[in-house]
């Protein structure tokens, strides 16, 4: 068996066969990279195109595994942790004319069954014209990171706080007072309300990078402004395919490019927040549409010669219903700031840190005043090596803090190995 078969079948029985990724899975995927030199592309590196140029298929896979993560740092809203994922992509784009396109992108997480991650028409009126619109399950028009679709785009194997940790905020169940969301600091991976659905169950994080959202998108670009609107079922914190409260989100992003390398962005989003049963629960009647989450965004990216730097700012707020006492200050806020960089030390190896912090606003219960979440910080070090152009080895050390929940410090470390043609 060839090299390349190899790989193949091992990723073909990794993804049908694991519920997680194994130490095992990882020797094994690191042992058939290891064998590869430095600029010998062994391994496909091409995406597939056929049809006269028509179809175009491409793929990700990553293989994550860090140790067991008790403080559910990591976790996403899919349940799983970054750290500890066996990740497949399959995209396709079908250009059917030189007007009309169809994209779309299916995705597997630790052996789960395939998930329409993106599905879309894409209509250009003009082919001389950087304008587009499209309409499904669009790309994410709010913030820098969750735009960044593949694992080689992420300098490190974690994920920054503001797109991937769970606070104890969901759209189905609601605190009835301000201790009863005290209750629930640092909870955020199984959080439940007395008001609306009681099942235990995962919250939010402040933007989702895991699901895209569904409806149209308008986007325009030239060599100075990158542009985007759109009107979507769900918010940036709950992407939807199906609308559970019957409102729409409006959102903006404006990106500038002044000189190359340089890239300054602004975004912006609103949308009803919590589905129609957990209002009527909540006020009685179905007032969804005053209960909101509204978020700000502002992102900058710089590169030159071997640097890159990115920082990204999220602010968000919620309105929800007022039940009983003691009253929530409304809105809930939350404020999410990154700073990340790498540096190349040569062509195929560079190293990169990001720090994080997740801070919330303070509201008051009966015998104390606290921010209504427990505030988060992250330093992420690390760094990656190229095995081949398409095959990138990560290496990661996490420290984690928090001012409340079960496990207050934590340190992972974690490797992951990323393929994609």
């Amino acid at each position: 068996m060839n090299l390349r078969a190899a790989v193949y079948n091992l990723l073909h029985v990794r993804i049908l066969t694991v519920r997680e990724p194994s130490i095992a899975a990882l020797i094994a995927v690191l042992a058939l990279g290891g064998s590869l030199p430095v600029g010998a592309q062994t391994l496909p590196s091409d995406p597939i195109v056929f049809g006269n140029g028509r179809v175009t298929l491409g793929g990700d896979v990553s293989v994550s595994f860090g140790p067991h993560d008790p403080g559910f740092f990591n976790f996403t809203d899919y349940e799983h942790s970054t750290l500890r994922m066996l990740r497949a992509d399959l995209t396709a784009a079908v250009k059917a004319s030189e007007h009309l396109s169809v994209l779309g992108e299916l995705r597997s997480e630790n052996a789960d069954s395939l998930q329409p991650y993106a599905l879309y028409v894409r209509i250009r009126p003009w082919t001389g014209r950087r304008f587009d619109v499209q309409i499904g399950r669009v790309p994410p028009t709010f913030g820098a990171f969750a735009r960044r679709t593949y694992g080689a785009d992420n300098l490190l194997i974690g994920y920054p706080l503001g797109y991937q940790y769970l606070t104890s905020l969901r759209p189905d169940s609601l605190p009835a007072n301000a201790d009863e969301l005290l209750r629930m600091r640092g909870r955020g991976w199984l959080s439940n309300f007395s008001v609306g659905n009681v099942t235990p169950d995962r919250g939010l994080p402040l933007a989702s990078a895991f699901r895209w959202d569904t409806g149209v998108q308008l986007h325009v670009a030239n060599d100075l402004v990158d542009a985007a609107v759109s009107v979507t079922t769900g918010t940036i914190a709950n992407p939807l395919v199906g609308d559970d409260n019957a409102g729409k989100q409006l959102a903006g992003r404006i990106a500038l490019h002044p000189f190359a390398g340089l890239v300054v962005g602004a975004s912006g989003a609103r949308g009803p927040f919590i589905t129609s049963a957990a209002s009527r629960a909540a006020a009685g009647a179905d007032r969804n549409g005053e209960f909101t989450q509204t978020a700000w965004g502002a992102d900058v990216e710089y590169s030159r010669d071997y640097y890159l730097v990115r920082i990204e700012i999220i602010v968000s707020d919620w309105r929800l219903p007022i039940v009983g006492a003691p009253e929530i200050e409304l809105p809930l806020g939350a404020m999410s700031t990154s700073v990340e960089g790498r540096y190349k030390i040569h062509p195929g190896l560079y190293v990169a840190a990001r720090a994080d912090h997740l801070g919330f606003s303070e509201i008051s219960g009966l015998l104390r005043r606290a921010a209504w979440d427990a505030p988060v910080t992250r330093v992420e070090i690390g760094g990656g090596y190229s095995l081949q152009r398409n095959l990138l080895l990560k290496l990661s050390y996490q420290h984690n803090t928090r001012v409340g929940g079960r496990v207050p410090t934590l340190n992972l470390g974690a490797a992951q190995l990323v393929f994609w043609f």
